[in-house]
């Protein structure tokens, strides 16, 4: 039976965790199993839900007690839920929720690499990747288009920020990913090497004179291929084209030099998805 509360104060702490605290905040840093994430929209919830993501507390529009967020409420046994009208909400997050719920909840435990990448053929690796809305089109269609999991750097965005899960419809709760390394030292030299060891060739994707193309047919003979992907606007670092075994590119018409890193990652997990 859900623990139904209406708000009445807004500067309760309990509601903390849905306005007041910064991303950085509800996640620690030094043990991030005991820090929270908040999934936004039913379909997010659910997916974290499936995935085994534990609750802690929901914020929602009343009308979604009986709306959307009934399955949900549901599954989440006694947990509070904390609700009033639209106008009220918007008053605290300051902006009206996104399809009208929120949860906390706790961050799961992310797998070592060795263990992502055990039974992997294709991995992503997201190089220092900042914005939430690429982070979650990655994601997205990294589930989508046959990759086996995704490892992120040291200096990439979270994916369990709110903006980043919600933009990859859960498929963050969906793919295995996890961090490879924790010090920003830690790539591209060690992580590289790292991948090396588990078997995995490594494609970066950069332009460069050099660069093979996206369909060239020794790329899909790899048996395990983990594909490099850059930062908006720079790209990858240089250290790390140079230590990858192969640089590449996709082919562009009409003058065009790139794609957003979101829509080239489309493109190249479906030509070097792992053919089964």
């Amino acid at each position: 039976m859900p623990n139904r509360i209406e708000i009445t104060d807004l500067t309760r702490p309990e509601l903390d965790v849905f306005a007041r605290l910064t991303e950085a905040q509800l996640r620690s840093r030094r043990e991030a199993e005991k820090g929270i994430f908040i999934a936004e929209s039913p379909k997010v919830i659910e997916r974290a839900l499936d995935a085994g993501c534990e609750p802690v507390s929901l914020l929602m529009e009343r009308r979604q007690i009986e709306g959307q967020a009934a399955g949900i409420l549901t599954r989440c046994g006694d947990v509070p839920v904390y609700t009033a009208d639209r106008e009220l909400l918007a008053g605290l997050t300051g902006y009206p929720l996104t399809r009208g719920v929120l949860c906390a909840m706790r961050r799961p435990r992310l797998p070592s690499v060795e263990e992502l990448c055990t039974g992997a053929r294709r991995v992503a690796v997201l190089e220092n990747i900042v914005d939430t809305t690429n982070v979650g089109a990655i994601f997205r269609s990294a589930a989508a288009l046959g990759m086996d999991g995704v490892l992120v750097t040291p200096s990439c965005c979270d994916p369990l920020y709110r903006r980043a899960a919600r933009v990859s419809m859960g498929t963050v709760f969906q793919i295995p990913w996890t961090r490879i390394g924790i010090q920003p030292a830690d790539w591209p030299g060690a992580g590289i090497e790292r991948l090396r060891s588990l078997g995995f060739r490594t494609a970066a994707m950069a332009l460069s004179g050099t660069a093979v193309s996206v369909d060239d047919p020794r790329l899909a003979a790899e048996e395990k291929l983990a594909i490099v992907l850059g930062t908006e606007g720079d790209g990858l670092a240089r250290s790390t084209i140079a230590d990858c075994d192969y640089t590449v590119c996709i082919p562009m018409l009409h003058g065009v030099d790139s794609l957003n890193v979101a829509a080239a990652s489309a493109v190249a997990f479906w030509q070097l998805r792992a053919r089964r």
